[in-house]
């Protein structure tokens, strides 16, 4: 069995390879403030993207893109305006992507990213 913090530090450092594959610039990693956390921050083109990263080792839970709720994603937003606050000179049109792995094992079986709003 894979401990957590192993699957999340998998994940995380799969998905900015994902996304590097896709054009993003990685700019910043695990964000925090006291609105909330932010995974992944990127350059898009001319969007500034926060990302969150989910994993799942089983489809028992459902997909892991399931997890996102609107609470996250509301937590997620305010976080990210906070952020693009704090550094003037990034691209003003703000998304919200999410990153979704399938993982067996310590192997990524599936993964995809989900352009939210």
């Amino acid at each position: 069995m894979v401990k957590t913090s192993e699957l999340g530090n998998l994940a995380e450092n799969y998905a900015v390879k994902l996304l590097e594959s896709k054009d993003y610039k990685i700019i910043d990693r695990n964000f925090r403030s006291r609105f909330g956390e932010i995974d992944i921050v990127a350059i898009n083109g001319p969007t500034l993207v926060f990302v969150e990263v989910k994993a799942r080792w089983s489809r028992k839970f459902g997909a892991p893109e399931e997890a996102v709720t609107k609470s996250k994603l509301f937590r997620i937003q305010k976080t990210g305006e906070y952020y693009a606050l704090l550094h003037p000179g990034l691209p003003v049109k703000l998304r919200i992507d999410v990153v979704s792995l399938e993982i067996e094992g310590k192997t990524v079986s599936s993964a995809k990213v989900i352009q939210v709003y």
